[in-house]
């Protein structure tokens, strides 16, 4: 079931791009990081987003929690109000998660689809869709500067570029969480600076044994998603002033229009014509009253 669905449509879909892109590994490896990282897009943006909004409300989901940490029903029905579901927290693995077998099944794939000993090329001869030409393609090449990709880089470049890109990643998609309302150290903040250290420390260590071919997929899915963090604080910060200017305009009464002012003129108008008749009726009956005189 896994090679089924895993290792065999990633050979299949190397082979195809390697085949499309002039017989260059290191491009097809760099087209298919791209493919996976469109896939896994709403999913991480989604992930983000909600990372950010929820480092913004801290400071009242701590003043919650502080409150009614005696009732968890209260404590829901407040969390509500502000918009915060505590489960959207366990969202931000989601994507580490769905990382994991593609990062296991590429491994091998790349390592079926460089192997050069007879055993290896029978058994990628045996994954081949019907589809692709193997006899065509074969021997892949491997090499890129001075990297062999399907063995691990001699020089210890890539280990660094991936622990690096992973950390600059970490750095942009963990917003620094708020201090506690107590004035101590928040425990969210301690463990973001543990996550944001330890990761990158460990995918470097392991990209010290892993083919080169993979740790250029993480340095350049690192990249992309260095790209996407800075998307999203752009569009969340757009979307944060306008709801800021909304809200900073002064509500005023419109100005009248025509058809207002017309109908508080003519109440006027009347007022005046009702005035001047009175007028003239009391001058006509002092005349009468003379002329009887």
């Amino acid at each position: 079931m896994w090679d089924t669905l895993v290792i065999d449509p990633m050979i299949n879909a190397l082979l195809l791009l390697y085949d499309l892109l002039g017989n260059n590994f290191m491009l097809a490896i760099a087209v298919f990081t791209l493919l996976i990282r469109l896939l896994t897009l709403p999913l991480n943006l989604r992930q983000q987003r909600s990372m950010l909004r929820t480092q913004e409300m801290q400071p009242k989901i701590q003043e919650i929690q502080k409150k009614y940490k005696d009732d968890q029903q209260k404590m829901m029905e407040e969390f509500r109000k502000i918009g915060y579901n505590p489960a959207d927290t366990l969202t931000g693995c989601l994507p580490m998660l769905l990382q994991l077998p593609i990062l296991f099944g590429l491994y091998q794939a790349i390592m079926i689809t460089l192997g050069s000993t007879p055993q290896s090329l029978f058994e990628l001869s045996q994954r081949v869709y019907e589809g692709v030409n193997l006899t065509d393609l074969l021997p892949v090449a491997n090499k890129f500067f001075w990297l062999n990709l399907g063995q691990p880089d001699p020089w210890f470049v890539l280990p660094v570029l991936v622990g690096a890109s992973m950390y600059l990643q970490q750095k942009l998609l963990t917003p620094t969480p708020a201090p506690s309302s107590d004035g101590k150290e928040n425990p969210a903040a301690a463990m973001s600076r543990s996550m944001q250290t330890t990761m990158p420390l460990m995918f470097g260590f392991f990209s010290l044994q892993f083919p080169a071919g993979l740790s250029l997929y993480f340095v350049l899915s690192n990249v992309i998603g260095i790209a996407q963090g800075y998307y999203t604080r752009h569009v969340m910060a757009a979307e944060d002033g306008q709801a800021t200017a909304k809200k900073a305009v002064p509500l005023t009464e419109p100005p009248p229009s025509s058809a207002d002012k017309a109908v508080q003129a003519a109440p006027s108008k009347g007022k005046s014509k009702s005035a001047a008749s009175s007028s003239k009726k009391t001058q006509s009956k002092q005349k009468r009253r003379s002329a009887k005189r």
